[in-house]
């Protein structure tokens, strides 16, 4: 398996080593978005930059998508490396050519990250090349990436929080056997970033691609055993989603949208949505990211109400 040793900004660094509790994902954010592809679930290595040249933590990769500096502060707050939205964006700015409310910047959005004390910081790869730029890819399973991985689970298994589960085989040490992907869990900001990625910017049903009034829906409630997963999720404009999570309305597994006439008869008005009746709603390209029919089932027989018979 393949790991991510990316440059790592110690500004960014220090600010989420310090918090507590220690955040469940982090926005690894590219101050311009350049891409980054690697399949969810490698193991994204925190590398220090000179005079360190160490490495200093790690977590695992759940998503990449690019988005507004807005957006991403939204989504995630001070998990993006900054005590506030000003001190974030005057960092981007200090990097980036284009720098206002339109420009996109690239989030590498990391789950279960850990971030080691000083004295556990773990020296890089004797082979690092200092032209690398942003990072580098290693083979975990072999020479100095399997030095610098295992150093690492070995560290995480020190912690005070333990091992992420995810990085050890069922009744094994982390560090015997060969290193697998896991596909990690989502947090609630790579959910909403990513949710609104894969949709456009726009509300599966309106169409509207204003962002300040823009939600990612889950469609099966995070708190009723729903996860954070894009299949899981519609971008609904803040009205709708309300009308969805309240029962008013729902998306029938072959994406069509549904009013029920109980909006009419307790409220006497709905008009505008009603207008929508029978809409086929907007669905993300790739075919991953689109409502799951189950969970869009599930709602349709556990949360949409319709009128008494």
């Amino acid at each position: 398996m393949d790991g991510y040793l990316a440059i790592t900004d110690q500004d960014w660094f220090t600010f989420l080593r310090a918090k507590a509790p220690a955040p469940d994902e982090v926005n690894f954010w590219q101050p311009s978005a350049h891409g980054f592809n690697r399949p969810p679930g490698t193991p994204f290595l925190f590398k220090l930059k000179a005079p360190h040249n160490a490495v200093g933590g790690f977590g695992v990769f759940a998503r990449y998508e690019p988005a507004t500096p807005r957006l991403a502060w939204d989504a995630f707050g001070t998990k993006n490396g900054a005590p506030t939205f000003e001190a974030m964006f005057r960092r981007i700015a200090r990097y980036a050519e284009a720098h206002g409310p339109a420009h996109r910047i690239g989030c590498i959005m990391v789950a279960t990250p850990v971030f080691f004390a000083d004295g556990d910081w773990i020296p890089q790869p004797a082979d690092w090349r200092p032209n690398i730029v942003s990072g580098a890819t290693y083979d975990l399973a072999a020479g100095e990436g399997r030095r610098v991985w295992e150093a690492c689970l070995e560290r995480a298994r020190r912690a005070a929080a333990g091992s992420p589960a995810s990085f050890a085989r069922d009744g094994e040490a982390p560090r015997y056997g060969e290193p697998q992907l896991v596909r990690p869990r989502l947090g609630q900001g790579t959910f909403r970033v990513a949710v609104t990625g894969a949709c456009g910017g726009a509300c599966a049903v309106s169409g509207e691609h204003s962002l300040p009034v823009l939600e990612a829906a889950h469609i099966r409630p995070y708190a009723d055993e729903g996860a954070h997963d894009v299949a899981n999720g519609l971008l609904l404009r803040a009205d709708i989603h309300r009308l969805f999570d309240t029962g008013y309305v729902t998306v029938t597994p072959d994406q069509r949208f549904v009013v029920s006439r109980r909006l009419a008869q307790e409220w006497e008005n709905g008009r505008a949505y009603y207008e929508m009746e029978d809409r086929r709603i907007a669905v993300p390209r790739r075919v991953a990211d689109r409502p799951d029919p189950e969970l869009l089932r599930w709602h349709n027989e556990n949360v949409f109400e319709r009128p008494a018979a």
